[in-house]
């Protein structure tokens, strides 16, 4: 569920408390991360929008598969994805911190992650032209 690969170490001065990799192409996406990025702390955090990027993203992480499911980098450098990487990012608001604490744990981990794969699988249709419609 996570990997660990140091990326070149951001200048502490600038450094994020994380960086959260989203799919800017798929319309459900990018709504929710624009409700993240009106929450008190979204400055703490770096917003990369994969949908926009070259093929390698960062060192450790190539669009396809940040583009496949959600990624998050720590301020230490460890790349988080799927269940966890929402839990990390629920952290950093003090609106849902405490979501994100519970999200973390083995047990929340344990239900989240696989309903996360469930909706992995339907996500590709908020992708397609005439696929589904948000409101």
């Amino acid at each position: 569920m996570t990997n660990i690969t140091p990326p070149d170490q951001p200048d502490s001065d600038n450094a994020c408390d994380l960086t959260v990799y989203y799919d800017g192409g798929c319309p459900l996406c990018r709504r929710e991360i624009a409700s993240y990025q009106s929450l008190r702390g979204a400055e703490r955090l770096s917003w990369e929008d994969v949908a926009k990027a070259d093929e390698r993203v960062a060192p450790d992480l190539n669009r396809s598969d940040a583009l496949a499911r959600m990624h998050v980098r720590t301020a230490d450098g460890q790349l988080v994805q799927g269940a966890h990487a929402f839990a990390l990012m629920w952290q950093a608001f003090p609106k849902t911190r405490w979501l994100g604490r519970l999200a973390a744990t083995r047990p929340a981990l344990w239900v989240l992650e696989p309903a996360y794969r469930v909706f992995l699988k339907v996500r590709p249709l908020w992708r397609k032209p005439g696929g589904v419609t948000i409101p």
